[in-house]
């Protein structure tokens, strides 16, 4: 009864979502309310929620005080170096700036931190996409492709649930694949350069015409094909860049090294930086009210994911439905779980939270599979082939997905409908490549 409700509670989400029949928001808050009281936990569903809200209160935190600080770094123009870089490199091409974009993704991944890749990447380039008219969708789309297969480093949250739950060392689950990450890696750039073609052959000849205006010597800044092209912003002084750069780089070292928890690291640095670039009053109450909004829209969505995962979890719907999915594996399929698991572990981001894969499904089909003569560390590798790497970008189940499709403008459901395939695709081609390095086998 609780699996059936669970499963079809998050294909409501899905649906109404991807159809544009509710807004995310709105979605994520009344479907676990409705499915609460369809599931008689009224009484408790208070408590439920708050408890969600809990679990995702120093995220919704830190990506209030995150945002904040990247889009004054931004508006100091911090990042422009980096994207006239980006736009010679690419000569205004839409496919050499969707490489660009990967490559960016999966350097700045290396970290294991979904959100903070997400607001590294898209602060960064969100303007170069709107300068030369490029749909955010690309932008979303191959941020997302870059970032899941990235997700497999051994410091990254699925790996290391795969290894806590069978108590497995890096050396069994993460060497093995490496050579498969390697083919995912190279999918990924060949997906967003041909996501890139195909952005290039919708502009038309926006990137020609801008080039031919940079040619003359004109230093313009657009927001997209008929949009008119604005005066660039003034330059900073430069002991101001030199400070916002350098307070940049400590933040992301002391991010990586979590020398403080990562709300309180963004909320001094926020402070810090405000104070400087804007010293007076006026001038910082401009420049929140100015990001108010990116703040609402961003930090609203994340404590309604919690909402939704606080109710899922607390009725033990995802646990239930983590039992009705291992016992509809017929025996005769039991010698082939690890292809299965890896082909199948991408759509299940959808569905079941990290935690709820990793230790609570991962380990019955682990056992499963030892029935069979099958190696338990083949198990954990095949799940890192998709279950929140590949997948974790598109996922309603993390905030980071949220802070993606909001810091880029795009609606959830769209994301998801553009991305999806390219996604599962990066989870083929690494599942066919385990396979032939014999890293899982059929």
């Amino acid at each position: 009864m609780l699996a059936a409700l669970g499963f079809t509670t998050i294909g409501l989400f899905l649906v109404l979502t991807m159809t544009k029949r509710v807004s995310v928001l709105v979605a994520l808050v009344l479907l676990p309310v409705l499915a609460a009281l369809v599931g008689g936990f009224a009484g408790d569903m208070g408590d439920m929620i708050l408890e969600g809200l809990n679990t995702v209160a120093p995220t919704g935190i830190m990506i209030a005080f995150a945002v904040l600080y990247f889009t004054l770094m931004v508006d100091a123009g911090l990042f422009d170096p980096l994207i006239n870089g980006i736009l010679r490199l690419a000569r205004n091409d839409p496919a050499r700036i969707a490489v660009g974009t990967a490559v960016l993704t999966m350097c700045v991944s290396l970290d294991g931190d979904g959100a903070s890749t997400f607001l590294i990447t898209v602060s960064a380039l969100l303007p170069v996409y709107k300068r030369l008219g490029m749909s955010p969708l690309v932008l979303s789309g191959v941020v997302c492709l870059g970032a899941g297969v990235m997700n497999m480093v051994p410091w990254g949250g699925p790996t290391v649930r795969a290894m806590a739950a069978l108590k497995l060392d890096s050396s069994e689950v993460f060497t093995p694949v490496l050579p498969a990450m390697a083919c995912g890696i190279v999918w990924v750039l060949l997906a967003a350069y041909w996501i890139g073609r195909r952005e290039r052959r919708r502009l038309g000849t926006v990137p020609a015409q801008r080039e031919d205006r940079e040619e003359t010597g004109a230093h313009v800044v657009g927001d997209g094909p008929g949009t008119p092209l604005m005066p660039a912003v003034t330059r900073p002084p430069l002991p101001l860049t030199v400070f916002n750069a350098l307070l940049t780089v400590v933040l992301i070292v002391a991010l990586v090294l979590q020398v403080m928890p990562l709300p309180v690291l963004f909320a001094v640095a926020f402070a810090l930086a405000l104070v400087v670039n804007h010293p007076r009053w006026e001038q910082q109450q401009a420049l929140l009210e100015k990001h108010a909004k990116s703040v609402v829209l961003v930090t609203t969505m994340i404590f309604a994911a919690g909402v939704f995962t606080g109710v899922l979890t607390g009725t033990k719907m995802i646990s239930e439905m983590a039992e009705a999915l291992v016992s509809v594996v017929p025996d005769s399929l039991g010698g082939h779980l690890a292809p299965i698991v890896a082909v199948t572990g991408m759509p299940l981001s959808l569905a079941f939270t990290p935690d709820a894969y990793y230790f609570g499904v991962l380990p019955v089909l682990s056992h499963t599979a030892s029935g069979f003569g099958a190696d338990q560390a083949e198990i954990a590798r095949a799940a890192i082939l998709g279950q929140m790497t590949t997948g974790f970008p598109l996922s309603p189940l993390t905030a980071s997905t949220f802070i993606l499709v909001s810091m880029s403008g795009v609606q959830l459901g769209e994301h998801q409908r553009f991305i999806f395939r390219w996604a599962f695709g990066t989870t083929l081609v690494m599942t066919a490549a385990a396979l032939v390095t014999g890293a899982i086998s059929l």
